[in-house]
């Protein structure tokens, strides 16, 4: 069975891969609009532009996913059990605690984020904290830290802001074909503003195939290791199988985030679409793989 120790390295290679391929895609799009304007600085500023964003999206991915899903500071008086939970458990792991934060929403659900685990933060849901005990509550957090442990929380946060700037990207660069034919004839400039419009269509696809390419391995590896933290299989199924019973989708959250929660944030019609192109596998077979460890 994989564990936290056998998947870090995996989960950096990832990473650096995804950086990569967000640099080439930028690069490669680039220069098709600098070749169809005549203008060199286009291909130069994509270059540029690549590399900033990748640089961005390491330091300040964590804060953009917190803002997107309306996170808070945990208060350490108000939350005095969560802290608890946190910290004992973060003992247990060897980790360094993670920042706690809240968001103040009925739907129960929790998730973590940062670039490292020094750098970690833990965000649950108040929603969650009404429906879940004290022995669901760690095993939820042991899952959550299991996530940092095995260092996937950097690739799972960087997906986030790479994929969403692509999507803005994809929309810059058809306004400007069917804005202006450019420097060349215009039918080059109508070729432009065609390709645009397919890369406009295809970036949810292409967005949904880099979400996919987390694999939903990360899930099931971080309900083992979260079990071996708590030595009790029985809290961690039981809150997910709450999470699943509540069915309530997060007020404010969206696709580009959902991967990250612990369960689909979605509800309803997201959860109707789980199966195949979801990157969270089926609740059901998280509890039976969790049981089996037993």
């Amino acid at each position: 069975m994989a564990t936290i120790y056998t998947q870090q390295s995996k989960n950096v290679t990832k990473t650096w891969l995804l950086m990569f391929l967000f640099f080439t895609v930028i690069a490669s799009l680039g220069w098709f609009i600098s070749y169809y304007y005549n203008d060199s600085a286009i291909l130069y500023f994509a270059i540029i532009f690549s590399v900033v964003m990748n640089i961005f999206s390491y330091w300040y991915s964590d804060k953009i996913v917190l803002s997107m899903a309306g996170a808070k500071p945990a208060d350490k008086m108000t939350y005095p059990d969560l802290y608890r939970v946190v910290e004992n458990l973060s003992i247990t792991a060897g980790l360094p605690t993670p920042k706690i934060f809240i968001i103040q929403d009925a739907s129960p659900n929790a998730f973590a984020t940062g670039r490292d685990k020094e750098h970690a933060v833990v965000a649950v849901t108040s929603g969650l904290l009404q429906i879940l005990n004290k022995t669901e509550l760690e095993g939820v957090i042991a899952h959550e830290l299991s996530h940092i442990g095995n260092r996937d929380i950097l690739l799972s946060t960087i997906v986030v802001v790479l994929v969403g700037f692509v999507s803005i990207l994809a929309n810059i660069f058809i306004r400007g074909g069917m804005g202006r034919g450019g420097n060349r004839d215009k039918e080059g400039g109508n070729i432009l503003a065609i390709v645009g419009l397919i890369f406009v269509v295809i970036s949810p696809i292409f967005a949904k195939l880099i979400q996919l390419a987390i694999s939903r391995k990360r899930e099931f590896l971080a309900d083992a290791s979260g079990v071996l933290l708590t030595r009790y299989p029985e809290g961690l199924a039981s809150a997910l199988q709450k999470i699943s019973n509540a069915n309530i989708p997060i007020k404010r959250t969206n696709n580009a985030i959902a991967h990250l929660y612990i369960a689909n944030p979605l509800g309803g019609a997201g959860r109707k679409i789980a199966g195949l192109f979801s990157t969270h596998p089926p609740v059901e077979e998280r509890i039976k793989a969790i049981m089996d460890t037993k």
